[in-house]
């Protein structure tokens, strides 16, 4: 299966709203990408070059609301680096 969009979304969470001062920058990305597609997509949409890109697997949780079992999330995220003059301000 062939991804068009292989970032879903910045991760927006306390922490990675941290390390963005030091122009690393995290991902939410679909489970089939690889990291060679994520730097297409980060220079395709943001014109920059990444140094590194981590991946990481997010584990599914299972949950207990409003007395019902289920699950929750799941997933990948990356962890992209980037040069210190490289800036991504859409985030």
């Amino acid at each position: 299966m062939i991804n068009k969009h292989p970032i879903k979304n910045p991760r927006v969470t306390e922490k990675a709203s941290n390390i963005s001062a030091q122009n690393i920058y995290v991902f939410n990305v679909g489970v089939s990408t690889n990291k060679k597609e994520i730097e297409k997509a980060i220079f395709s949409l943001y014109k920059v070059r990444p140094v590194k890109i981590n991946i990481l697997s997010v584990p599914r949780k299972n949950i207990i609301f409003k007395g019902k079992k289920g699950t929750k999330g799941g997933g990948k995220k990356a962890v992209v680096y980037l040069k210190k003059e490289d800036k991504i301000n859409e985030i």
